[in-house]
């Protein structure tokens, strides 16, 4: 049985290397040695004619035989284009690609379950753990590492406490304020402000902090790899606030793309909370059954905040209107897209068009959705998909296992990360890729006939001469 799955990807994956000439725009495939759960962007570093140079954020995830690590990378991202057809689909998927180069290694302690940006401040990040702490680096002043066997863990520049157990997956930063939420085993959301130490990471680690924002101690230096030695001790401060309303584990966080403080949140007790930091600390909407599974993953949308996606293990992506909720009962979402056969892990709403989103499963694949072309014929232009679900346009398949996490480019439009965990279908390590859709996929029709009748003007006319 699972020869015959093992054949079937290999299949897939075959048949999608054919048609990465006609399906892409760019595409870069880098081989990685470990497994790795999350991929996310950084700041965009450099522009030039035919490339864009940005960081790009990794985790790895060992065996132990060496330390877990946090990678700081440089990405070179080709520009729409320039890439030559022939030379994106010549690859080899156990090479490391030359457009990703490692800048910087933090050695983490433990595995690195969840990487978030602060909007805010692009060089600092927020990291998940198997602990209760959430952990804040500063990844331009963190020390480059060598991560060999027996190596110390780097010292995060901020610990944030508050969790009575393991957060291993759920985490977020707001866009407007430096705020940070978080979910755990412990069934609670907990909100942070680290408003008075962003500006202070790198030049003060150990500086007295405000009052009631918590204090440094020993106990986190120990946690976190270091010593207790007070030179180790890094500063670790309490929460704004801890919400109580899900039944189970809280499994992902999303704050309100237009508001601090408003948030949401889902959980394996198959529930999406709406909560308001300013009402107190109790759900202001409980959907008792936004699915009929464990809920992994939701995005609100930064466009539209009435629209929120959730994603679940009942292999389905729902989209709600949070006009339309209320508590308990079965949740109402304005539609449920059906376009995976395994459990979806990642949801996340385009930075380009505000009716499209991703989602990746555990099917290896990553799909891309427009809500607007649900109930509305298929264009006539672009490249079809058979037996295609309503609002289903395009579909990488260029993962083998588990596509764990993509994170959409918003320097470059339309342009996605995507990290999976490939251990169970190679026993190997993961693949990270880098790929950008053509853009006859997704223009307008009629543009879309307009360029390609003059490209036939340029061919007839060429034909004509010879």
């Amino acid at each position: 049985m699972k020869d015959k799955g093992k054949r079937s990807v290999d299949e897939r994956y075959g048949q999608w290397k054919t048609l990465i000439p006609v399906l892409y725009d760019w595409l870069a495939n880098h081989n990685l040695v470990w497994p790795s759960l999350s991929c996310r962007w950084g700041p965009q570093l450099e522009q030039a004619t035919y490339k864009n140079r940005q960081r790009l954020y990794l985790s790895e995830q060992t065996d132990g035989s060496v330390p877990n690590t946090l990678v700081i990378a440089n990405c070179e991202v080709v520009k729409p284009r320039v890439a030559a057809a022939e030379h994106i689909s010549q690859f080899n998927e156990e090479a490391r690609s030359p457009f990703v180069r490692k800048y910087k290694t933090i050695i983490h302690p433990g595995e690195v379950n969840r990487i978030r940006e602060l909007p805010q401040n692009s060089k600092i990040v927020a990291t998940h753990t198997d602990s209760p702490d959430v952990l804040i680096w500063d990844v331009e002043s963190q020390p480059n590492r060598q991560a060999v066997l027996g190596a110390t863990a780097s010292h995060p520049d901020l610990v944030l406490t508050g969790h009575k157990d393991n957060a291993e997956f759920a985490l977020a930063m707001c866009p407007t304020e430096p705020f940070v939420l978080s979910g755990g085993k412990d069934k609670l959301v907990v909100f942070w402000s680290i408003q008075d130490h962003i500006s202070t990471l790198a030049t003060d680690p150990v500086s007295t902090k405000s009052p009631g924002s918590g204090s440094s101690n020993s106990k986190h230096a120990s946690r976190t790899g270091g010593s207790n030695d007070k030179s180790t001790e890094r500063p670790s401060i309490g929460p704004r606030g801890i919400y109580k309303g899900h039944g189970d584990t809280v499994e992902d966080v999303q704050f309100c793309p237009s508001s601090a403080q408003e948030f949401c949140s889902v959980g394996d007790d198959s529930c999406l909370i709406l909560w308001d930091a300013r009402t107190g600390s109790s759900p202001v909407v409980k959907v008792e059954k936004a699915h009929n599974a464990d809920l992994h993953c939701v995005d609100w949308n930064p466009h539209n905040v009435n629209l929120i996606l959730t994603g679940s293990a009942d292999n389905s992506v729902h989209m709600f209107d949070r006009r339309n909720l209320t508590s308990g009962g079965f949740g109402s979402p304005i539609h449920k897209f059906q376009g995976h056969s395994a459990a979806v892990l990642c949801v996340q709403w385009s930075p380009d068009k505000s009716s499209v989103f991703g989602s990746s499963a555990e099917d290896g694949i990553l799909n891309i959705w427009d809500y607007e072309k649900v109930g509305k014929k298929q264009d006539s232009v672009g490249l079809k998909l058979p037996n295609a679900p309503p609002g289903l346009f395009f579909r990488h398949a260029g993962h083998r296992d588990k596509v764990v996490d993509f994170h959409w480019n918003a320097s470059d439009p339309w342009t996605i990360v995507s990290v999976s965990d490939d251990c169970e279908s190679t026993s190997g390590g993961g693949t990270l890729q880098i790929w950008r859709m053509i853009d006859f996929v997704y223009r307008d029709e009629e543009e879309v006939l307009e360029e390609l009748d003059n490209f036939r003007s340029h061919i007839l006319k060429c034909d004509d001469e010879s």
